[in-house]
C-alpha cells in the first residue's frame, strides 16, 4: 500500500492556513486512494468543523469512529461536532466515550509501559560524591563573647 505521508503533510499545510477547502479536496484524494488511512479521516471532518459545516464533520468524524471506534480523538472530536451543531445530549455522550477512551489506554500498571520504551523510563538519581564540598554558608555563626570576655579572634575595627 503506498505511503501518503507526503500528500497528507500537504493538506496539513493547508489546514494550517486556514485553507480549509484546499485541505479537504487533498484529503479527500487521500481517502478515495486508502479508505482506511485513520489520520486523513480523522482531519477531513476537522477541516469541515473549521469551515462551519457541522453536519458533514459529524458524518465524516462517524467514518472515523467506524474505523477505530475506540479511539479518544474521535470521540473528542464527535463531542465538539455535536455540541456546535446544539446536540448537547450526543456531544455528552461522545465527551464519555472519549473519558472512558483515555482510561482504556492507561490499563498498564503504572511503570509497565516504561519498560517497554527506554525514552517514557523514569530518569535514575544521580550519585552523591564521596565527600561533599565544604559549604561556609551553612557553618554555625560564632557565638559572641559575653561582656567583658576576650573575644577568640582580633576585631578589626576601621
Amino acid at each position: 500500500m503506498p505511503d501518503f505521508q507526503q500528500e497528507y503533510d500537504d493538506a496539513m499545510f493547508d489546514f494550517s492556513q486556514a485553507n480549509y477547502d484546499g485541505a479537504i479536496a487533498k484529503f479527500r484524494e487521500i481517502l478515495a486512494a486508502d479508505p482506511s488511512h485513520f489520520d486523513a479521516q480523522l482531519s477531513l471532518g476537522m477541516a469541515y468543523y473549521r469551515k462551519g459545516d457541522y453536519a458533514a464533520a459529524i458524518a465524516e468524524g462517524h467514518k472515523a469512529e467506524k474505523l477505530r471506534p475506540k479511539e479518544q480523538l474521535v470521540h473528542t472530536n464527535l463531542s465538539l461536532f455535536y455540541m456546535k451543531s446544539g446536540d448537547k445530549k450526543t456531544a455528552e455522550h461522545h465527551g464519555l466515550q472519549a473519558r472512558i477512551a483515555s482510561w482504556r489506554e492507561d490499563m498498564a500498571p503504572p511503570g509497565e509501559t516504561a519498560k517497554d520504551d527506554p525514552e517514557l523510563q523514569m530518569a535514575k538519581p544521580k550519585a552523591l560524591p564521596a565527600k561533599m564540598p565544604d559549604m561556609p554558608w551553612k557553618k554555625k555563626p560564632a557565638i559572641a563573647p559575653e561582656p567583658g570576655e576576650k573575644p577568640d579572634h582580633p576585631r578589626h575595627d576601621s
